[in-house]
């Protein structure tokens, strides 16, 4: 084999080597930084697509361009009543200057730390404003707008874009949360007493407005009976008297007939004598 035959298969193999060593690619979703001896090369970050470097003296640093997560651990927070909570929140963020980014926080972990820190911070002094009612009810979407947009001025200069700071759930500490089950039961026992209280009184009303009313009724029963008792007596007095007007001995007739049928009952005995007016007609 020739002399500039093997040279040139060198040389071929050299520049593979530098080539690959050399040439990089970026992927859609992230964005790169070149580092020559710890210090970012350029005023600007790599996007997607080749780029080349320096091979052997310079390295290439990866940064994800997507929106991430970091959720954060709960923590108790004092509301402006002096109650305590624990809150449990969560953050959308993305690098969006990489070359601060890597200069002022380096990694996703120290990222994820500074942003701890100060959106914990912030959700301390929002939530501070405001009643534990407030927090979880109303107020919630203005105190998470006011996290959000504080947080994002505070990351900005980290090469930092905080999007959007949530609460996912707040909770009352174990030793709250009994006091406040205690007060309520103790409020719903009072009620409770409170209606039974009513109840009775009420039951005692209808009852007494019963008792009247049926006296009254039967009252009124006994004077009407009475009435129409004595209007048939009156107008059997005047029967019989209209028949003794009219048949004076029929009517004592009939009378000693009547006085009969009652005196004559089962074992029933007399002592008369046989001239007796009792007996008239039954001679």
């Amino acid at each position: 084999m020739k002399k500039s035959t093997v040279t040139l298969i060198v040389l071929v193999i050299l520049g593979t080597i530098v080539l690959t060593q050399s040439a990089f690619t970026v992927d859609q979703t992230e964005k790169a930084i070149v580092i020559q001896l710890g210090r970012p090369v350029g005023e600007r970050a790599l996007g997607p697509g080749l780029h080349f470097k320096l091979p052997l003296v310079q390295n290439v640093v990866y940064f994800d361009a997507r929106i991430l997560d970091f959720d954060a651990k709960p923590e108790e927070i004092t509301t402006t009543d002096k109650k305590y909570m624990n809150v449990d929140s969560y953050s959308k963020w993305r690098i969006v200057d990489p070359l601060t980014f890597y200069t002022k926080v380096r990694t996703i972990q120290g990222a994820q730390a500074r942003l701890d820190d100060i959106v914990r911070s912030q959700l301390r002094v929002a939530l501070g404003r405001y009643t534990l009612i407030e927090v979880v009810s109303h107020k919630r979407q203005e105190i998470m707008d006011a996290v959000s947009s504080r947080s994002r001025e505070l990351l900005e200069p980290y090469g930092i874009e905080v999007i959007d700071v949530r609460i996912k759930r707040t909770d009352l500490p174990a030793e709250n949360a009994r006091a406040i089950f205690g007060r309520m039961k103790a409020e719903r026992e009072r009620q409770a007493k409170q209606y039974r209280s009513e109840g009775r009184e009420a039951s005692a009303k209808i009852i007494a407005t019963a008792d009247k009313e049926r006296a009254i009724i039967l009252a009124d029963a006994a004077k009407q009976a009475e009435i129409i008792r004595g209007e048939g007596d009156a107008q059997a007095t005047k029967v019989y008297a209209d028949a003794l007007g009219r048949s004076p001995e029929f009517y004592a007739f009939t009378r000693s007939l009547e006085a009969y049928r009652k005196g004559f009952g089962k074992n029933a005995r007399f002592i008369l004598t046989p001239k007796s007016p009792f007996l008239k007609y039954m001679q």
